[in-house]
């Protein structure tokens, strides 16, 4: 019996995948299956794939097509790809990533091992501060209108084995399955929710931009997250000039500039007195603008700093009002602190990096939540708000460590101050 297959895809490598698709969760795609299903044949549904990845023989099914809103209106579409399909695509991704991360731009930092969003603001807050113009701008629908010509052309600049290149070209091609069954033809783009997609948009938007911009613009620092980027410039001439220029060659590699969402900035502080109608822009959840700032010496001045966006203030407060804190009334105090404390840590850890005197109207609001849950738990005891602020602001005294924001210098006070 003949057992050579045609490609060399290690076993080794699938079950990575799989443990790797398993720790990222997900919701089943067009077959339904959950990853407890796809576990209840956990050995014969990833020999399946590796067989069929290794013969030639895999065929992605369609990716279910999810329309989720978008928060400056209107909806975006994802694709959510079966169990079986991110694992092939993982598979793929973990041969095909360390051939080509050695060739990306240093201050690309989206879904890259060792880059954050984090990191690409605090190198943008630097650069504020030694530029006087940003360019911000906003490439309508990016992952949907990628180029599947020119994204190929990259990834065999790249890649030369031979099975890497016939899966990548049939994932782009994948048609999209509607919640009413209909299956919608694709011949550009590539899904958000494909596991294979944030790796393809980056090679893509490396020779689309980070290169041009090394080539053309190397004067002018950048940093992008994605299809998101800001550049700075020394003079405002040279940051219109930069726009308009950065828009044609987005139009030369068929993306279109956000004409609504993309402009220049002036980065005013104390030093730089010039008017100017833009002077703030946002950027992976922070605004960047005129702030309050202190120096080492005492003094107020003003800066330029990120802080956490209106925008996502909002999101975390909803979140927290989605909770429905006063009708979990048969929790307690350490329960509430254990479900929610890894919500508020990524928050503040993410948020609270750049000027986090902005969190507190948040953390403000979450304290009048527990505060109302406490007087809902004990009425005949608080039953006033100010007693259950009160009795609250005495349970954070006694245990400081109990709920994330409590830990934060200050905010014991700032809940018997809100009484």
């Amino acid at each position: 019996m003949n057992t050579t297959k045609s490609f060399e895809i290690s076993k080794q490598v699938v079950l990575e995948a799989y443990k790797r698709v398993k720790a990222n969760r997900g919701a089943a795609g067009v077959d339904g299956e959950s990853i407890a299903g796809f576990e209840r044949h956990l050995k014969g549904n990833l020999y399946k794939v590796w067989n069929r990845l290794s013969s030639g023989s895999y065929f992605p099914p369609p990716v279910k097509q999810v329309e989720i809103p978008k928060k400056s209106g209107g909806h975006r579409c994802l694709g959510v790809p079966t169990v079986s399909d991110r694992i092939a695509q993982m598979v793929v991704k973990l041969y095909l990533e360390p051939l080509i991360e050695p060739h990306f731009h240093p201050d690309s930092y989206g879904y890259r091992p060792h880059q954050s969003a984090k990191a690409a603001v605090g190198v943008t807050r630097q650069r504020c501060w030694q530029y006087d113009w940003v360019v911000e701008f906003d490439i309508k629908g990016a992952f949907d209108h990628i180029d599947h010509t020119l994204l190929m052309k990259a990834v065999r600049h790249h890649v030369k084995e031979a099975w890497m290149l016939l899966y990548i070209e049939r994932w782009l091609t994948a048609p999209f399955e509607t919640e009413g069954g209909q299956l919608i033809p694709r011949d550009k783009g590539t899904p958000q929710g494909g596991v294979i997609s944030p790796l393809l948009m980056n090679l893509f938007m490396h020779y689309a931009f980070d290169r041009w911009m090394e080539r053309t613009h190397p004067h002018c620092p950048f940093a992008r997250y994605a299809d998101d980027a800001v550049v700075h410039c020394q003079t405002r001439a040279e940051a219109e000039r930069l726009l308009e220029a950065i828009g044609n060659r987005l139009q030369d590699c068929l993306l279109t500039m956000h004409p609504d969402k993309s402009k220049v900035i002036y980065c005013k502080d104390s030093r730089r007195r010039q008017d100017y109608p833009q002077a703030q822009f946002t950027f992976l959840g922070f605004t960047f603008r005129p702030r309050v700032a202190v120096s080492r010496a005492g003094k107020r001045f003003t800066s330029f700093l990120p802080a956490v966006s209106v925008e996502a203030m909002k999101r975390m407060r909803q979140a927290i009002k989605g909770w429905h804190l006063n009708r979990q009334t048969f929790a307690t105090l350490e329960r509430l602190a254990r479900q929610y404390n890894p919500i508020l840590r990524g928050w503040w850890n993410y948020y609270g990096c750049f000027y986090k005197t902005e969190m507190r109207p948040l953390m403000d609001y979450l304290n009048q939540r527990l505060a109302t849950w406490a007087r809902r738990k004990y009425k005949k005891l608080l039953g006033r708000r100010q007693r259950s602020f009160q009795w609250l602001g005495r349970v954070a005294k006694r245990q400081p460590q109990l709920f994330y924001h409590w830990q934060m210098t200050g905010y014991n006070d700032r809940i018997m101050g809100a009484v």
